[in-house]
């Protein structure tokens, strides 16, 4: 990885962290974009290698135009990891979205269009986004962007990470259409003990969770070092357009290989018309 500059969203902590660890172990220059800077310092210090903590909020569109607006250079690795997952009751980001669907796919779809130049001045660029098994639950109304009226902690997770396997495909299609050397790729961890849980942004919002999570997690899922092990698949050697996961007990851990697709993230329409929504709820454009 010597000489490939990379982000990784979400890399102060669980699988985030060992990703962006292993890739500046390997020569990579890595910026760790991260909410909570203090604690992204801590996780760049123990580190080898090159890298650099950067302020990113993915509920805020306006702190995901500052990111893009600070980035010089070239780009060669975005990996849209970080996430918010089933908080007890409905929330909106700043700019009116459910958290998830705004923070989960909105952000990280903001933050892919307005990296785009400098993705475009890499000779090999690459898109990774970190989705989930949960997408499996996840139905065509994914469209609808999670609307209070039918929210649910665990449905309205499940379509936020529906709406990330989705738009891997289609900016791979798209890509791949315009003739650019872009490429998109897909991965899920399975599932495994992180801080995610914990977050008091998500489950964490309740105190028994975020208390009993950090010691029963460990227990009974596989570590956050093994759950990075697809996405540094999709990181490096990922064909365009796939999505990479563990194989075995109902791909929750294991050995990586292909993962299922829900079949609504295979319908190329609505993988369209979600594009289409996400562009109106951003505002931004992919000049591919």
């Amino acid at each position: 990885m010597t000489g490939t500059v990379a982000v990784v969203t979400g890399a102060n902590s669980g699988i985030g962290l060992h990703t962006a660890k292993h890739l500046a172990g390997h020569g990579a220059s890595v910026v760790l974009a991260v909410r909570d800077t203090e604690s992204g310092e801590r996780a760049a210090s123990s580190m080898p290698g090159e890298t650099r903590v950067e302020h990113l909020d993915l509920a805020s569109q306006a702190s995901v135009r500052e990111f893009a607006e600070r980035w010089d250079g070239p780009l060669d690795l975005l990996i849209n990891n970080a996430g918010v997952m089933r908080p007890p009751a409905y929330r909106e980001t700043e700019d009116g979205h459910e958290l998830m669907f705004g923070t989960n796919h909105l952000g990280h779809f903001a933050l892919t269009g307005r990296l785009l130049p400098a993705l475009q001045q890499s000779s090999t660029p690459r898109v990774v986004t970190v989705a989930s098994i949960a997408h499996l639950g996840g139905t065509k109304a994914v469209v609808e962007g999670n609307p209070e009226t039918s929210y649910s902690p665990e449905g309205s997770y499940c379509q936020s990470k529906l709406a990330n396997v989705m738009f891997m495909r289609e900016l791979n299609r798209r890509a791949s259409a315009a003739g650019s050397p872009l490429v998109s790729t897909g991965a899920h961890p399975g599932v495994s003990a992180t801080g995610l849980v914990a977050d008091p942004n998500g489950m964490g919002a309740n105190p028994v969770v975020r208390v009993a999570a950090p010691v029963v997690m460990p227990l009974l899922f596989q570590s956050a070092a093994a759950g990075a092990n697809p996405t540094l698949y999709a990181a490096t050697l990922g064909e365009p357009g796939s999505y990479t996961g563990p194989q075995r007990r109902g791909e929750s851990r294991g050995p990586i290989g292909p993962a299922r697709f829900n079949k609504v993230a295979l319908n190329d329409d609505l993988c369209a018309q979600l594009w289409d929504v996400s562009v109106e709820k951003t505002g931004v454009e992919f000049a591919l």
